[in-house]
């Protein structure tokens, strides 16, 4: 009796423990966190926007089967799950941003802007603005990931077509070439006016470089700077198994977020950041055996992740319905890694940095986990979702979009 009791017991307990999952849409966060699906199916949705009305805006990374790359969702019904769906454009990319009645997005080439009325229906669907063409696109690290300042300047990405700046890219023996020629137009952040059109490339300023891809990026209006997460390179053990076991290459480098002002350089490709050193050494293509510090002068990050877990999106919370401790602090979106063999992949989950006068003031915290829908992922293809977009709605509530099977999830505080 008394085994059947425990037995009995324990089935309760999994049962509401499944129970709360499925009310949360199946993701783990802090007591007082609720979830809910608030899109799904939508696309490979990238980054995410949302206007002061709550309406959001998705970017696809590809047109839907419906043909359309941006997806408008709106919760009329203030249940917490979008009703009224629509789409327009024609183009993938990742970047996605509201300021007022304007609404930005990216291709991989361009930067568009389009109009909202009052209700957030888009006026020029059809016909949007182009304010930046011909944003390089070499087929890696392509994604235009951008961002506003206060003053409507426009931050945007242009990640380096390579892993590290080899004379043959990717190719073991390959040596590092110094000057890296790529960073005259590439691996770094660039800046354009937000309002002027028909913009080239050689009109906008290098504004930070030594980046090898940013797709998390925001403008932080406490500090008055940008913030960005960098993904840091691959590949160490195969290209130099004499210097580097499989393990450790599952460990480094470590990805990073930094603080950036114009003219910054944080060091890539000469140097990755080693997260247990705590240093920045010098890339074997350019001589580095692991040990080797280098790059004095590059910046350092003000944040150390661990190895390969692709961060996608970057938030400063903003909001008061959160608990005080989130007031001000960063959101990072992690799409999970796919190189972290032979130990387990990592990463598809939202981490939590919290920030005190403008610097981080702790370690850095798991805050919504499940994502991926087991523990264990062999392969990204088995997740059930991969975190990629983050956007504060009007009321404080976050939301997180997913590019493997196109899910935005809308997490609130229950005060």
């Amino acid at each position: 009796m008394k085994n059947f009791k425990i037995v009995f017991s324990s089935i309760l307990l999994l049962v509401s423990s499944l129970a709360q999952s499925q009310d949360n849409a199946g993701l783990r966060m802090p007591a007082g966190f609720t979830a809910k699906l608030f899109a799904s199916n939508i696309g490979a949705a990238r980054h995410i926007a949302i206007t002061k009305n709550g309406v959001v805006f998705a970017k696809l990374n590809a047109p839907n089967k419906e043909g359309k790359s941006i997806i408008r969702l709106e919760d009329n019904n203030q249940d917490g799950i979008a009703e009224k769906i629509s789409g327009f454009g024609n183009y993938g990319g990742t970047g996605i941003y509201v300021r007022g009645n304007s609404l930005y997005a990216s291709s991989d080439e361009a930067i568009f802007q389009y109009q909202l009325d009052v209700k957030d229906e888009v006026l020029n669907a059809t016909s949007p603005k182009t304010i930046v063409k011909g944003l390089l696109d070499r087929r890696q690290h392509s994604s235009k990931s951008i961002t506003l300042d206060p003053q409507g300047n426009i931050y945007v990405n242009i990640g380096a077509y390579s892993n590290a700046c080899q004379e043959k890219d990717r190719t073991p023996g390959s040596k590092g070439m110094r000057p890296c020629p790529i960073l005259d137009s590439a691996g770094g952040i660039w800046k354009f006016d937000g309002q002027k059109e028909n913009q080239v490339y050689g009109d906008g300023l290098r504004y930070a470089t030594g980046l090898r891809n940013v797709i998390g990026l925001d403008w932080n209006t406490n500090t008055n700077s940008l913030f960005v997460t960098q993904h840091g390179r691959d590949q160490l053990n195969s290209f130099f198994p004499n210097l580097y076991t499989d393990s450790q290459n599952a460990e480094l480098p470590a990805e990073t977020m930094y603080e950036v002002k114009q003219g910054d350089d944080c060091g890539w490709p000469y140097v990755y950041f080693d997260p247990y050193q705590k240093k920045k050494i010098l890339n074997p293509e350019f001589g580095g055996n692991g040990k080797i510090e280098s790059a004095p002068d590059a910046l350092s990050p003000l944040v150390a992740f661990p190895a390969h877990m692709a961060p996608m999106a970057l938030l400063f919370y903003q909001g008061s319905q959160f608990p005080a401790k989130y007031k001000e602090g960063a959101f990072i979106a992690f799409h999970g890694s796919w190189n972290r063999a032979p130990l387990p992949q990592e990463g598809y989950f939202v981490a939590f940095i919290p920030f005190k006068n403008g610097k981080p003031a702790g370690d850095w915290e798991i805050f919504a986990n499940g994502f991926a829908g087991s523990d264990i992922v062999a392969n990204p293809r088995q997740a059930r979702a991969r975190p990629c977009g983050l956007a504060e709605g009007p009321d404080g509530s976050l939301y997180v979009s997913d590019d493997n099977h196109g899910n935005v999830f809308k997490i609130s505080f229950n005060k």
